[in-house]
């Protein structure tokens, strides 16, 4: 039940896939860049050069992009233990190592996986992260929903008959408990994490501009097999932290449902103000172009009090990215791998949050 979600006085993230990486632009406050992150480790990649002496940045040690996502969330209630975790496993078996390798993420921490829905590039690194883990930490569940499909391709219009290519299989439930996972199933809604961290069961498809993902398609066996349309991506979940004092933390790995109809539903569910919208909008495929006006409209202008910051990142694409900051100026954040940010709670601040209304 949502009314199983308590509150959290800190949270940490820490973005480990995403197609972009940001170096150099100005972040707010909590916000912090790769290399300072590096410059503070114990073994970071850096080395002396020989001649001059100065400090050197070893790239191969540094993270890498890649079209996909996965973030570390570290939540923590006062008085308890940190929970660790991880939202998403990225596109492939290299690049959330990889990236672990750099952000020295303690993997064997990581209590639990939840994979927003079966896309591989948000399952493909999950096999690989639990091979690096040592089995010398807690067990790793691997919160999914039970409707895994055999593969998902797409299909270019107009007509969006013949599916062109496919993604890479997702990993199999038997696969993932071969390398140490434990497979939690769930269609619903659900709390985890030491009840800190919201997992939604199927999202509602409520707003009239997002009408699911034209040319998504999905094999099944009936007939010898075939494919049909997959457009709404019914396996589809979003997740919700509240930080005391601040707000909701939604994150949507790539809204297939729709950004606005992910709100919505968080809002319906948990009527606290937004403090921090994550993930890919999927604002970038030109099928999806009329919808980045009233999607921005609508996260801008029609909930008060409105989002504090949004992190547009995978799969949102340029223009859906400019026409945010145009909206909400330096709320609009250029996260990218590497990049940790930290929401420190405020209990006090709590009671005097108003709850939100869409207008």
């Amino acid at each position: 039940m949502a009314s199983d979600l308590r509150s959290v006085d800190r949270l940490c993230i820490t973005f480990l896939v995403d197609n972009s990486i940001e170096w150099f632009t100005k972040l707010p406050w909590g916000f912090t860049h790769e290399l300072p992150q590096h410059i503070q480790q114990e073994n970071p990649p850096l080395y002396s050069h020989p001649i001059t002496g100065v400090p050197v940045f070893d790239f191969d040690s540094f993270c890498c992009g890649a079209h996909g996502f996965s973030a570390l969330i570290e939540t923590q209630i006062s008085g308890e233990e940190t929970q660790f975790t991880l939202f998403d496993t990225g596109p492939d078996s290299q690049s959330l190592v990889r990236n672990v390798k750099a952000m020295q993420v303690p993997v064997d921490n990581i209590s639990r996986v939840i994979l927003s829905h079966w896309h591989s590039d948000h399952t493909g690194g999950l096999l690989s992260l639990l091979k690096l883990r040592t089995g010398q930490g807690r067990e790793c569940i691997v919160d999914c929903h039970p409707d895994r499909p055999i593969s998902r391709g797409m299909a270019r219009g107009p007509l969006y008959e013949r599916v062109f290519g496919s993604l890479p299989d997702d990993p199999t439930f038997e696969g993932i408990e071969t390398v140490g996972g434990v497979v939690e199933k769930h269609a619903n809604g659900h709390a985890v994490a030491g009840d800190g961290v919201w997992v939604s069961g199927e999202i509602p498809r409520i707003t009239a501009f997002e009408g699911g993902i034209p040319g998504a398609k999905r094999w099944v066996a009936e007939d010898g097999g075939k494919w049909i349309s997959d457009e709404f991506i019914l396996d589809e979940r979003y997740a919700v932290i509240d930080v005391a004092g601040k707000g909701l933390v939604i994150f949507s790995a790539c809204s297939h449902a729709g950004i606005v109809n992910v709100v919505r539903d968080a809002l319906t569910k948990f009527p606290r103000p937004i403090y921090m919208i994550i993930g890919g909008l999927h604002l970038a495929p030109p099928d999806n172009a009329d919808r980045i006006e009233p999607t921005v409209d609508f996260l801008s202008q029609r909930i008060i009090p409105g989002p504090v910051n949004i992190l547009p990142m995978h799969c949102s694409g340029f223009a859906a990215k400019v026409a945010l900051e145009a909206a909400f100026g330096e709320g609009c954040v250029p996260a990218g791998v590497g990049v940790k940010v930290e929401v420190l709670g405020d209990r006090d601040l709590d009671k005097r949050l108003l709850a939100p209304t869409i207008v």
